[in-house]
């Protein structure tokens, strides 16, 4: 079964934080329907929200908790990841 994948954006000074898994989280407007189970590929940018290399770009997460409510604003979640293995 297919897994539904979101590409996003990512600031690049974030992106070294959630490959050595310091940052496992990401706080995102909920315009895409977030769910657990569902995959995360991150597309780098700069600055000025132009994409850049970056070794991210290669990975997938999956989204492993979803929470929204509990004073995060309406429409945002805050989302749990950890790197996807297809292996596992």
């Amino acid at each position: 079964m297919k897994k539904p994948t979101h590409t996003i954006k990512l600031k690049e000074g974030f992106c070294d934080a959630v490959l050595e898994g310091r940052k496992t989280f990401e706080i995102r407007y909920n315009d895409r329907g977030y769910q657990t189970g569902d995959l995360v590929r991150f597309s780098p940018v700069d600055s000025a929200d132009r994409i850049v290399q970056h070794r991210i770009a290669d990975k997938l997460y999956e989204i492993t908790y979803v929470l929204s409510g509990w004073g995060i604003p309406d429409d945002y979640v805050v989302f749990a990841i950890k790197e996807w293995n297809e292996s596992v």
